[in-house]
């Protein structure tokens, strides 16, 4: 299949959104939330006259999703750029060609194509100063056999979710990781 199949293939925001089984909620109170500068939309009109689109490999249960599919939203909104939402697990064949460190299905991944299908910017599934906040709480999990590792990764994991829900440093820094990406593009 080529991209403009897969995009072709794929959910508007709204079907996503209401296929939605967890969270739904959040990640619409995020999208609410978010705004970008006058700077940022006035640098993102000037890519109206591309006719970008967006292809968003991604899963309701991400955390990552959570945070980074409502700005990207934004971003693609602002840009006059449709966006079309496939369901990792669903889309295998696409996603293998678009794994994090040639290994891992990690997700959100965000195919940025032109008119024709050619992709011209990918970025996912994080910005660096995400990633590094995340590196940050797993070296504080005690080693993987030890009886706490279960527990404390939960709570591990429920303050990664706590942060990308309030930390609006974080909401920029991906919305900057973003702009870099489309702007080598």
């Amino acid at each position: 299949m080529t991209l403009n199949d897969w995009f072709a293939k794929g959910m508007t925001f709204d079907t996503y959104v209401n296929s939605m089984q967890v969270n739904r909620d959040e990640l619409l109170s995020l999208y609410e939330q978010v705004t970008l500068t006058d700077e940022e939309v006035a640098a993102l009109a000037k890519r109206r006259t591309e006719p970008w689109r967006v292809i968003v490999l991604t899963a309701d249960w991400c955390g990552d999703a959570l945070l980074c599919v409502p700005i990207v939203k934004r971003i693609a909104e602002s840009a006059g750029m449709e966006m079309r939402f496939l369901i990792r697990d669903e889309n295998l064949e696409l996603m293998d060609q678009y794994l994090t460190n040639g290994t891992s299905r990690s997700i959100p991944i965000f195919i940025f194509i032109d008119e024709v299908g050619k992709e011209r910017a990918v970025w996912g599934p994080r910005s660096p100063e995400v990633q590094a906040m995340v590196d940050q709480m797993r070296s504080g999990l005690p080693p993987k056999d030890d009886p706490r590792f279960e527990a404390e990764q939960r709570a591990m994991y429920k303050g990664f979710r706590e942060r990308l829900l309030s930390d609006r440093s974080l909401w920029q820094s991906v919305v900057n990781s973003v702009f870099g990406r489309l702007s080598e593009a």
